[in-house]
């Protein structure tokens, strides 16, 4: 039977949003659009799916709210997502674990999983999410969807529950290339509210079209290398070849191997250390479901005692310690260094090709109960995380559906040079014309 947003699919959904739906021919009339519940919606829940927000209604409407309301969308839920952003397979939500469409006892993805869920089971046309590794993209191929984190800078985070605000980008999910075109035409643009946003406006929808005689695109070896899955690696071969019978040049693009491997430190150091700044407004006096104490100190204690799971609260103690100022210059400061290194050799990949490919996974969806990876594996500090690259650089990057294993999804991810968003997405939507994807589930 074809599911409906009644009764929470997937447990993707926190809570139910109603509001006026504008009328006119505008550009996303008809459209159903859910919010990644750290996105503020006013007069609405904005949990982040935490304990600590559980209360905190919202008193304002974000910068992409407001366009989506000035578009004609119509914002209908507000979805699960990993507590703060924080954890990539959305197990980490105070309402529960996302499942994903394609096989409910497997994970969605995170930390944007409950817009994942809704989106890859075309329950919704647009879904909002946020991407501060590869919680957009990753998502997106378990659950075979498109989804884009544009440029840094394209859409506004104003209204965004931060997790780290050098790496966030405010992305989202659609069914296809040219609805993910127009979505970013609509929600691109300067923001006086977000000193980081870009004052830049393209009509990305009218023009998609690529010819790829002559082409170069780069193929990313150190990720390739690592994929075992047969199905995956079938999939890319045949896309790369049909992309040479229509005249475009792969070129195979390799970092330091030593390098690349120090992605996921730097990763936690950078971003734990900004979520420690972040969240320490939470305290319970000035937000937060406060608890009581009989000091203030003891306020803030008991209230992110109870708030924070213990997930979080690794990550902030691991924050903690990186921003100290017995440890600043050793893992803060020299994580930022290494960020730099990693973005100059992401860089000189893209000098001479226009977009880069990989897997954007090495394998389908996980069980939800399957243990953890080796974390010191290639097959996870590589393959598992490369696409935290393109959060150091800021560089956009898209994933779409590549193909499947078993009736389950699997990803192809797309990425280019900065600003170079336009052409990101025209390449994605020539790609997208050569594999025969079927969404049914």
């Amino acid at each position: 039977m074809k599911k409906t947003l009644k009764n929470n699919p997937y447990n993707a959904i926190v809570s139910e949003v109603n509001h006026e739906v504008k009328k006119g021919d505008l550009p996303l009339s008809g459209w159903t659009a859910a919010l990644k519940d750290n996105i503020n919606m006013k007069d609405t829940l904005t949990t982040a799916s935490s304990a600590i927000l559980s209360n905190y209604k919202s008193v304002y409407d974000a910068t992409v709210v407001q366009k989506l309301k000035d578009a004609g969308a119509e914002i209908v839920v507000k979805t699960s997502m990993d507590e703060l952003g924080m954890g990539g397979t959305n197990r980490n939500a105070l309402t529960g674990p996302v499942s994903n469409p394609y096989d409910e006892t497997r994970i969605s993805g995170g930390s944007s999983g409950g817009s994942a869920a809704l989106s890859g089971a075309r329950l919704v046309r647009l879904a909002m999410g946020t991407d501060t590794g590869d919680s957009i993209r990753k998502p997106a191929s378990y659950c075979g969807s498109v989804g884009l984190k544009p440029s840094y800078g394209r859409i506004s985070r104003y209204g965004v529950v931060p997790y780290a605000a050098s790496l966030d980008h405010v992305g989202f999910f659609t069914e296809n290339v040219k609805d993910a075109a127009l979505a970013l035409e609509v929600l691109s643009g300067k923001d006086p509210l977000d000193m980081t946003s870009l004052d830049v406006n393209e009509k990305y929808s009218q023009d998609l079209n690529v010819n790829l005689k002559g082409k170069r695109i780069g193929l990313f070896k150190n990720v390739v290398d690592l994929i075992e899955n047969e199905s995956i690696k079938k999939a890319l071969n045949k896309l790369t070849e049909d992309l040479e019978n229509r005249g475009a040049i792969i070129v195979e693009k390799e970092m330091d191997k030593d390098l690349i491997k120090t992605m996921l430190g730097v990763y936690l150091a950078i971003a734990n250390g900004e979520a420690v700044t972040h969240h320490a407004a939470y305290d319970g006096v000035r937000y937060g479901n406060s608890k009581e104490g009989a000091s203030l100190e003891e306020i803030m204690i008991n209230t992110r005692s109870a708030g924070f799971s213990t997930f979080v609260k690794e990550r902030l103690i691991y924050g903690q310690y990186a921003i100290e100022k017995l440890h600043h210059e050793k893992v803060f400061l020299k994580a930022k260094k290494v960020r730099r290194l990693l973005v100059e050799a992401y860089t000189d990949m893209l000098s001479d090709v226009d977009v880069i490919l990989a897997p954007a996974t090495p394998s389908v969806a996980p069980k939800i109960d399957q243990a953890s990876f080796v974390v010191t594996s290639d097959m996870y500090l590589v393959a598992e995380n490369h696409m935290v690259l393109q959060n150091f650089s800021g560089t956009p990057s898209l994933t779409l559906p590549l193909g499947k294993e078993d009736g389950l999804p699997f990803g192809l991810n797309i990425s280019a040079n900065y600003k170079e968003d336009h052409l990101l997405l025209k390449y994605a939507k020539e790609i997208e014309s050569l594999i025969d994807w079927k969404g049914d589930f």
